[in-house]
């Protein structure tokens, strides 16, 4: 974890927060590696359920940090750069731009504050990951390729009409109704939880892009293991391995 994202835990609900709001809190390698690292804890601790959210109040989240983009953003979405079995609440407001959006498609309930403004301008700037593509899994298949083809500001209600939130509230009241509902999740029965959530991610279909993705992280995870150092260390000193499968 790093000052980019917080993490609160209180009653079994986890409160994650990306706290860079003097750049709109813009994705940067900071934030996304505090994600991952949000995740991997929720997966690690008792929290039964985990809220994100953002500081300030003019951006859930603007997207990468054009100045300074994160080398990976997959890493930090959820079910993607790390496997989630428990649910995770969007808590939004303000702009929810590019990859922030990704990040929030991932989440299993999405609260937005009528403020929120959705925004995928990435075909207007001539780059993409690729990875909003899954949004055709999610959402009507023609809204999503309006939402990603047109780059057009796609406000609260009309994101909630198409599917893409559950609920609008107020503006400053987001986080609130968010944990308002992890308490409902705190309380209820989180094996039937985590399997619901497991059989829905298994029936929704992956794009290209976040197959790779997931498939990519499991390989790095490989590479980056304990018995990855230990195997090169054998060859190099010529001796047989001893793997430990961490």
């Amino acid at each position: 974890m790093n000052d980019s994202v917080t993490y609160h835990s209180e009653d079994g609900i986890a409160t994650v927060t990306i706290n860079r709001p003097d750049r709109m809190n813009a994705l940067n390698e900071d934030v996304i590696q505090g994600l991952k690292a949000a995740w991997i804890r929720l997966e690690e601790t008792d929290d039964r359920v985990a809220v994100l959210h953002a500081a300030g109040d003019r951006a859930f989240s603007v997207g990468a940090d054009i100045r300074n983009p994160p080398a990976e953003m997959w890493e930090g979405v959820p079910s993607v750069g790390v496997a989630t079995s428990k649910p995770i609440i969007a808590a939004l407001h303000g702009w929810c731009i590019g990859g922030a959006y990704v990040i929030v498609q991932m989440c299993d309930l999405v609260v937005a504050s009528e403020t929120t403004v959705f925004k995928y301008p990435e075909a207007q700037l001539g780059f993409t990951g690729g990875l909003i593509a899954s949004a055709v899994a999610r959402i009507p298949h023609k809204v999503a390729m309006e939402f990603m083809l047109l780059g057009q500001d796609l406000p609260a209600e009309r994101a909630r009409e198409v599917g893409m939130v559950n609920r609008v509230v107020p503006e400053g009241e987001e986080l609130a109704a968010a944990l308002e509902w992890a308490a409902i999740l705190r309380h209820s029965a989180p094996l039937v939880v985590e399997t619901l959530k497991e059989f829905s991610l298994a029936t929704l279909n992956q794009s290209p892009a976040e197959a790779g993705a997931i498939s990519r992280e499991r390989l790095l995870a490989v590479r980056t293991s304990e018995d990855g150092a230990e195997g090169r260390r054998a060859f190099a000193e010529k001796r047989t391995p001893e793997f430990k499968g961490h």
